[in-house]
């Protein structure tokens, strides 16, 4: 069972978010109130998959805090959770080896799909923050899919399966699937021949 370390020192957002992910039933959590109280989990006895910092809470120092963990426990995912962070400040802690940003806006089935992706091994970063993908601009901006949502609905349009485009993509095949979920909410439609057709009707290429 894949262990999260929610770190925030506001302990409604923590304790609400750790609460929604205990309930998922196949996700272990463990909480922080600090940058020394994560750093500290981590170096401890149970294995963390995936640690969540709060941008803001104390010992970070903006993004010194994530760049610190992340050289100091290079195995585990390391995502930044904020809730007024700038897409400038997200694509910093990209560059810096983040395995995604969270914006505490994010609906409770979006943070858990966000949780997911990154325990599959692909970087989450929402529509809107830069990802450093280059994508012809049409194409990123098609109903506001994200870079990798375009490259799974280009696979969608050629009659892959999510089997086939996660190796094309060298994705884990339950990370796809949660892609097609996306896509199919985003372009109001119910399955994903439906979808290669609305795509091809709008023009996406």
């Amino acid at each position: 069972m894949p262990t999260i370390l929610i770190a925030d020192d506001h302990d409604l957002v923590r304790d609400t978010i750790a609460a929604y992910v205990t309930r998922v039933g196949d996700l272990e959590v463990l909480k922080a109130s600090s940058l020394s109280e994560a750093l500290k989990t981590l170096s401890g006895l149970i294995s963390v998959d995936l640690a969540i910092l709060d941008y803001n809470m104390p010992g970070m120092n903006g993004l010194e805090g994530l760049r610190r963990t992340i050289a100091a426990h290079p195995v585990t995912k390391v995502v930044l959770m904020s809730g007024v962070a700038t897409p400038e400040v997200a694509k910093e802690a990209m560059d810096a080896g983040a395995s995604g940003f969270f914006p505490k806006s994010l609906a409770a089935d979006s943070m858990i799909n966000a949780i997911r992706f990154v325990l599959a091994g692909d970087r989450y970063f929402p529509f809107g923050f830069s990802t450093g993908a280059t994508p012809d601009s049409r194409a990123s901006n098609f109903f506001g899919l994200s870079p990798r949502e375009t490259e799974t609905l280009r696979g969608l349009c050629e009659g892959r399966s999510n089997k086939e485009i996660a190796r094309d993509l060298d994705l884990q095949e339950v990370t796809i699937k949660l892609h097609v979920k996306n896509i199919l909410a985003k372009l109001g439609v119910k399955n994903r021949t439906q979808a290669a057709l609305r795509a091809r009707d709008q023009g996406f290429r």
